[in-house]
């Protein structure tokens, strides 16, 4: 049951940041594609209930897995949605799942000593805030992207020096050929909304998906000597 958060009720909770551990699909959005660009492939999906579209980045090729996490912390930047875990916006105010596995005793505080929000509930709350506007918005990237129809299933099928194979479903890209064939006039467009820098910056992510490929192959190696 979610509770508003209070310095009273709250105010020895503290909250981990390791908590990335079996996330290999995190959902981000458009404002931080900049920024998660230089460590993860960027990547869009569907829903499985709704069949709408989402972006997130891969940070594991299983599920339950995450190659970049070193014990549950990740060296580079951290999406919101892992930032806000446990937090949510109810009628405009901070709630929290106080049964949520973010909460840690050897976690870091919410409060200092004066009952005052101290960095890390500052960061939380820009992450729940960041979430709250930017899904929106993220999502009328996406029906642009889609009315352009510059949203392509992407191929990607993986070979390792164990003899194994695998191929990731259920994953989508922004098609380059199909942007750089656009009418000016709907390129102009959208460059002024800003979507042309989300699909670059989406496009050039996908870069990474060797690296996680390379991590894994290097784990598996490792476990064969």
């Amino acid at each position: 049951m979610l509770e508003f958060l209070d310095p009273q009720a709250h105010g020895a909770l503290r909250v981990t940041t390791r908590n990335a551990a079996r996330r290999n699909f995190v959902q981000i959005v458009a404002a931080e594609f900049l920024a998660a660009m230089h460590d993860y492939p960027i990547l869009f999906t569907k829903h499985p209930e709704t069949g709408a579209f989402y972006a997130g980045v891969i940070m594991g090729l299983e599920p339950g897995e995450n190659l970049l996490a070193e014990d549950g912390a990740l060296p580079g930047y951290r999406p919101a949605d892992l930032v806000r875990q446990g937090f949510f916006v109810v009628d405009d105010k901070i709630a929290i799942d106080p049964d949520d596995r973010i909460f840690d005793r050897a976690g870091e505080p919410l409060f200092d000593a004066d009952g005052e929000p101290n960095g890390t509930l500052g960061r939380i709350r820009h992450a729940v805030q960041t979430l709250h506007h930017g899904l929106p918005e993220t999502e009328a990237i996406i029906g642009r992207f889609l009315a352009h129809r510059l949203i392509e299933p992407i191929d990607i099928t993986l070979d390792f020096d164990d003899g194994g194979r695998l191929r990731l479903d259920g994953l989508y890209s922004v098609s380059l050929d199909a942007l750089h064939a656009l009418p000016d006039d709907a390129a102009l467009d959208l460059f002024r909304r800003g979507d042309l820098q989300i699909a670059y910056a989406q496009s050039a992510s996908v870069q990474h998906i060797r690296r996680l490929a390379r991590i894994r192959n290097d784990r598996l190696c490792a476990a064969l000597a």
